[in-house]
């Protein structure tokens, strides 16, 4: 089991920053990811990083948005930047074991273990 904990969500103004951070515990993963939910819609990967220095972004956030492991400290960090509103959703840390590349690292099920998740608001 690998317990995920979450930290870093508020509200900010269209343009702000925030960065979200996510503490990892337990078992061995070697992959974690950042998804976003709205309600309503699919839970929608944002960021993956995997132990072996792969990085993934999904388009949306390409260039705003860095996703930044530390191994040593089993951390996992999303810093946004230039969020819009439609940034505006639940925010999840991931994580997994077995990661070897079969799936894409932005897809729900390449993950068991997930965070509760923290908000992020985005107004403009």
């Amino acid at each position: 089991q690998v317990q995920l904990v979450e930290s870093g969500g508020g509200s900010v103004q269209a343009g702000g920053s925030l960065r979200l951070s996510c503490t990892a515990s337990g078992s061995r993963y070697n992959i974690m990811a950042w998804f976003r939910q709205v309600p309503g819609k699919e839970r929608e990967g944002v960021a993956a990083a995997n132990m072996y220095g792969g990085k993934s972004y999904a388009d949306s956030v390409k260039g705003r948005f860095t996703i930044s492991p530390d191994n040593a400290k089993h951390t996992l960090s999303l810093q946004m930047n230039s969020l819009k509103p439609e940034d505006t959703a639940m925010y999840y840390c991931a994580a997994d074991g077995g990661y070897s590349g079969g799936y894409s690292p932005l897809l729900p099920q390449t993950y068991k273990y997930w965070g509760q998740g923290t908000q992020v608001t985005v107004s403009s």
